[in-house]
């Protein structure tokens, strides 16, 4: 699943308020009302985007390429947004009243970087190394180690295009049961540090595929009936729901 959130250059400094910007309720008047199935025609509405579930793997887009709808003029919005390298919260985000009361976190892993302007550009990575903790810059050929975290994130960044989280679970002294025959019994970290959802395929973990682990996941996951049940009892509520 990927989200793909708006940056406002006045308003939006943070990726929580890059999220809020996409859920925020939207009227639909003049030139963009809705066209109604039941009453025929077009009306009046508001639009409406809520999360519904959360996947183990997201990623998120952040939209720095812009256009004036009077001139038709494209840019670049080259603005250093602040996220999260580690425990991105978003159990507030989630709208499905049958959530767990566990927060939903995620860790960041990778970053695509943009450098240049609409026309012309050049494409690098940051990259989270699970083996020594080290962050690197990968252009190119060339693999270097990043001097500190903070020139990932923290709004210091402003070419991060495209972010790319892992799902983690918290500290915990027992493997947790969606984790099933992936658990990381065999992982020299200690059961009690923080274990990523979608864990890393190695060469003493062959097996560990990623979508083979994410269809693991899904096979056990359950949809909320609380999304059908809302879907049957507002069947004129414009809106629309990120649902994995």
């Amino acid at each position: 699943m990927y989200l793909s959130l708006p940056i406002d250059e006045a308003r939006t400094h943070t990726l929580d308020e890059c999220l809020d910007l996409f859920c925020r309720e939207e009227y639909l008047t003049q030139d963009n009302q809705w066209y109604c199935p039941k009453c025929k025609k077009h009306v009046d509405a508001t639009k409406t985007f809520n999360l519904w579930t959360l996947p183990p793997i997201l990623i998120v887009h952040l939209k720095r390429f812009k256009q004036n709808p009077r001139t038709g003029f494209c840019s670049k919005i080259e603005k250093g947004i602040h996220f999260p390298i580690r425990n991105w919260d978003l159990s507030h985000s989630v709208k499905c009243p049958n959530s767990s009361s566990e927060p939903i976190l995620y860790d960041l892993y990778a970053v695509s970087n943009h450098l240049g302007g609409f026309g012309s550009g050049h494409y690098t990575a940051y990259a989270m190394n699970r083996v020594d903790d080290q962050w690197y810059d990968f252009n190119d050929s060339t693999a270097t180690p990043l001097i500190s975290e903070d020139l990932v994130g923290n709004g210091n960044n402003d070419a991060a295009y495209v972010l790319f989280y892992n799902r983690i679970i918290g500290a915990t002294n027992t493997i947790p049961e969606n984790v099933g025959k992936f658990s990381p019994i065999d992982n020299k970290r200690s059961l009690f540090s923080r274990v990523p959802v979608i864990l890393r395929q190695s060469l003493n973990r062959p097996e560990l595929w990623p979508q083979l682990q994410s269809e693991d996941l899904l096979r056990n996951y359950k949809r909320p009936v609380a999304a059908s049940l809302y879907r049957r009892q507002n069947p004129h509520a414009y809106s629309n729901d990120y649902d994995d």
